[in-house]
């Protein structure tokens, strides 16, 4: 029995566009008798007439090949896309780390979906570990991130360079400096984010400046570190700065930042060997318009 065969496809949809053998075997660069040859072949494996044959009319599709044809068009225009890697499908999915998020994701989703409506974004949020991982394996095409943790086959952009901030409840009398250092902090009880990489990094800063940070809570969200802050429990640390000056409960807090402790890149990752689409590649320009005015550096 004869398979359906692409060819088959084009030169059917061929002849109903052009109304005959002649033009459409012109406008493909074949033979007249191929085309029909080939035509013949695809009436005979489906059975039913295409066309009707009028002598020296133009050919005219039956009530069968109508809907026939236009099922063999919208099939030729999906293998088309499958051959151009700008047609692809626009689904993009992007990673942003959990204490991002928050202030990051909604901001970012409003401003594409104004300015490019057609993009189809999929986000998750997760934590350093499972967005790293989510990257080297390919389930995510982005991620914004910190730039904590990753392997040398993750491509970086920088969007920003952000310095860390303390958090204190506003009756701390170190809210009486514009800015903090980390000997002014050492001294003093500390809150940190017990999220591995995040943790393991603030420590780092005390160490490279020969200090010894004193932790008295470790908290499993940003949201709580900044709870326990507002309420006295000790000076919270973080780069990820909300625009809220409330805690979760609705105590006020002050942050203010630390002066010697650098700044850590901001950055939209992807894995080097899973280049951007088109779409995400869009995206990536637009991502950085839209982050809060605290993430722009």
């Amino acid at each position: 029995m004869l398979s359906l065969t692409l060819r088959q496809l084009e030169y059917a949809t061929a002849v109903a566009r052009h109304g005959g053998m002649t033009a459409a075997a012109e406008a493909l660069h074949v033979s007249q008798p191929a085309l029909s040859v080939a035509l013949a072949q695809l009436e005979a494996l489906l059975q039913r007439p295409l066309f009707l044959r009028r002598a020296g009319g133009r050919l005219t599709p039956t009530a069968f090949g109508r809907g026939w044809l236009d099922l063999a068009e919208a099939q030729l225009t999906a293998l088309t896309r499958l051959t151009d890697p700008n047609a692809a499908a626009e689904d993009i999915r992007i990673a942003v780390f959990e204490d991002l998020a928050p202030s990051c994701l909604a901001p970012i989703l409003t401003y594409t979906e104004k300015l490019a409506p057609h993009l189809k974004i999929t986000p998750q949020v997760m934590d350093f570990e499972t967005l790293s991982d989510a990257l080297r394996k390919g389930k995510v095409d982005l991620a914004l991130t910190w730039d904590l943790g990753l392997q040398s086959d993750i491509a970086r952009q920088t969007l920003a360079r952000i310095a860390p901030h303390a958090i204190l409840p506003t009756d701390h009398p170190l809210t009486q400096n514009a800015s903090l250092t980390l000997s002014q902090l050492a001294t003093e009880p500390l809150i940190l984010t017990d999220q591995g990489l995040s943790l393991g990094h603030m420590r780092g800063l005390f160490a490279q400046a020969g200090l010894t940070p004193q932790i008295r809570h470790r908290t499993a969200s940003m949201d709580l570190m900044r709870s326990y802050a507002a309420n006295g429990l000790g000076l919270g640390l973080s780069y990820t700065n909300p625009a809220a000056r409330l805690s979760p409960d609705g105590k006020p807090l002050v942050t203010r930042p630390i002066r010697d402790a650098g700044t850590e890149p901001l950055i939209l990752a992807h894995l080097a060997q899973n280049p951007p689409s088109a779409a995400a590649q869009q995206l990536s320009a637009l991502i950085p318009h839209a982050l809060p005015a605290a993430l722009q550096g």
